[in-house]
């Protein structure tokens, strides 16, 4: 069974970079697609960005420019670099993949970004 372990989130000034983490384990990680996602509080969760096997990735209009999503095969880990955090980006950050027709959802990890 897969499983999706998100670390690297914490608390960061307005300006600043994180790089978040999804750890994967329990599946062929060279055939599977990762999608990041975000739920700001009081808010619904929204899609951030995704990366599909072949390393082709896509990112929301809301990110573009400042979110970069990439893997690594050999750790079967992949990344999401954020720059020039807003105060609006504030969220737990969600890594998921598609299973068998069933998403597959990490525990999610709290990025907090200052004014």
């Amino acid at each position: 069974q897969v499983q999706l372990v998100e670390s690297g989130g914490g608390l960061v000034q307005s300006g600043g970079s994180l790089r978040l983490s999804c750890e994967v384990s329990g599946s062929d990680f060279s055939s599977i697609r990762i999608d990041w996602h975000r739920q700001p509080p009081g808010k619904q969760r929204e899609w951030v960005a995704g990366i599909d096997s072949t390393g082709t990735s896509r990112n929301a209009d809301s990110v573009k420019g400042r979110i970069t999503i990439s893997r690594e095969s050999a750790k079967k880990m992949v990344f999401l670099q954020m720059n020039n955090l807003k105060p609006e980006d504030t969220a737990i950050y969600y890594c998921e993949t598609l299973l068998r027709g069933q998403r597959v959802w990490g525990q999610g990890t709290q990025v907090t970004v200052s004014s």
